[in-house]
């Protein structure tokens, strides 16, 4: 497989969401949202059972996963192809993470890879550790008041009647889902596998975009920032090898090393083997030559 650009990025697109920088105006609904969470977080020790903190788990990987696998490698990059139901399985899972639906995730993460850390980043590490963590989500960058951003950048999941259903009822599922917590398990349930459950995705996820960009080695010359971060790589079933991943995003692969261990691409060969994934993107074998350092220092 060749380094491959996403042409679904138009250059004129990417181009209209160049982006000076904070200061911007408070996305206040995204604030409070996401402050409340981890305040509810804050409650864990008061809640605390092991049944509860079993929940937690199970979600986070469930979630995790549904992020990694579905909303990252599959819609976003298209590193393989399975069955319409798996795909629309996977997505849902990836919505209980609650990062957004399906297409704005999505229309944000291409637009990341059209202009990594440069003018036009979301969340570009140019800006500071914080704000690729997560004051970019706080706040109002340019893409974010672009009305027409999902259908621009993601008109392949835009004119799918499903993935708009999710992209727009994956919150009425969040609510869903913690009344059945609630009526299984009581608050112990709601507290770890509600609101402890996804302070711990969130922080995961935005580590990739302010960790693994800022700690770890490269392999790959490539024009931004990137990283491969173990640490990260553990938290996020093998998101953290983001160098590799900058240098070849469509390979569905993302540690190419013996030790960069990627549970999801675990995960993708698995059920390659039963028939239920096919046509996989790989990096080149050179890819699997480079040697740490190779890449020099993040620029």
């Amino acid at each position: 497989m060749q380094k491959q650009t996403l042409e679904v990025v138009p250059n004129e697109i990417l181009d209209s969401h160049v982006d000076d920088g904070p200061p911007h105006p408070w996305d206040w609904p995204t604030a409070i949202t996401l402050w409340s969470v981890h305040l509810g977080a804050l409650f864990a020790p008061f809640f605390f059972s092991w049944s509860a903190v079993a929940v937690c788990v199970f979600f986070y990987v469930l979630s995790a996963m549904g992020i990694t696998f579905a909303y990252h490698r599959l819609l976003t990059h298209r590193a393989f192809k399975c069955p319409k139901w798996l795909e629309y399985l996977a997505t849902c899972c990836g919505a209980m993470a609650c990062q957004g639906g399906p297409i704005a995730w999505v229309a944000v993460h291409r637009l990341h890879h059209g202009h990594a850390d440069r003018d036009g980043d979301p969340h570009g590490t140019d800006k500071g550790f914080w704000w690729a963590h997560m004051g970019w989500m706080l706040s109002k960058p340019p893409h974010k008041l672009d009305p027409d951003l999902r259908t621009r950048m993601a008109r392949d999941l835009e004119s799918d009647a499903v993935f708009r259903w999710i992209d727009r009822g994956y919150i009425l599922g969040a609510v869903g889902l913690g009344f059945v917590l609630l009526k299984l398990g009581g608050w112990p349930w709601v507290v770890w596998g509600m609101f402890v459950r996804l302070t711990l995705v969130y922080h995961a996820t935005w580590l990739v975009n302010s960790a693994a960009h800022t700690f770890g080695y490269r392999l790959h010359k490539t024009p931004d920032r990137s990283t491969n971060c173990w640490w990260v790589a553990l938290l996020t079933f093998g998101e953290g090898w983001h160098n590799n991943h900058h240098a070849y995003p469509a390979s569905a692969r993302h540690g190419l090393k013996f030790w960069e261990i990627d549970m999801t691409y675990m995960l993708i060969r698995a059920l390659e083997r039963i028939g239920l994934i096919w046509d996989l993107k790989m990096a080149p074998e050179r890819a699997f030559q480079a040697r740490p350092g190779d890449g020099g220092r993040p620029s």
